[in-house]
């Protein structure tokens, strides 16, 4: 008796701990899209499903990172916007509000549109503080190399700035691309013949099969 009492609380027990790290993990302020490419326009979308701890979000001020040649906060009526800009006149933070305070239970989103320029480096991180009712987390660690942004506990959202397409290509005339879609074409694995065979065979076995299962029917008929 007391082996199944155990065995239930252990299986209990290992419930919760699987359903509460994906809660964990959900509770992550993210940005969408992670990615962008270098030198053009895009629109973030900063995401959050939890509060602080048990209390709903008042607010997000986000911090905007050095190499952005823009940033234009998107209007929402659920959100009254705070911006803040530096000695060059450029955007250096952006605080949403919300109009009424976002329950643990709703995800909350706040979005802007920011421009890349030719000098913006290959990451961007977008410190954010999440307020709320009782209380505040603030979402900027940052992950050093090697380190699993993943394993950290409070981490800043960031993006990663893509090269465009076409760049760091030898002389960039049609020829060149020209050979590379060749290069590609070369290289592009031949069709397997052995599979094409087996193939075949297979559907003339099954074809045959169902041939003698129809005269045996018919001579049972």
């Amino acid at each position: 008796m007391r082996s199944t009492t155990k065995l239930t609380v252990g299986l209990i027990g290992g419930a919760l701990i699987a359903i509460a790290a994906p809660l964990a993990a959900s509770a992550h302020v993210t940005v969408t899209p992670d990615e962008i490419t270098a030198g053009e326009h895009g629109v973030l979308t900063f995401a959050f499903s939890h509060g602080c701890e048990s209390s709903p979000t008042t607010s997000l001020k986000i911090t905007m990172p050095e190499g952005l040649a823009s940033v234009a906060p998107t209007v929402d009526s659920d959100w009254s916007i705070e911006v803040e800009r530096g000695d060059d006149g450029l955007v250096s933070a952006v605080t949403y509000t919300a109009v009424t305070p976002v329950p643990i239970d709703l995800r909350g989103a706040v979005s802007m549109s920011i421009g890349l320029d030719e000098d913006t480096p290959e990451s961007l991180a977008f410190p954010v503080v999440q307020n709320c009712v009782e209380g505040s987390t603030e979402w900027t660690q940052l992950a050093e190399d090697g380190e699993d942004p993943h394993s950290l506990d409070n981490p800043a959202p960031v993006v990663t700035v893509v090269a465009a397409e076409g760049d760091g290509h030898a002389d960039g005339h049609e020829g060149g691309h020209g050979s590379t879609d060749a290069s590609a074409s070369d290289s592009a694995p031949a069709a397997d013949p052995l599979g094409t065979i087996l193939g075949g065979a297979g559907l003339a076995a099954g074809l045959a099969a169902l041939v003698v299962a129809l005269l045996a029917y018919r001579r049972r008929a």
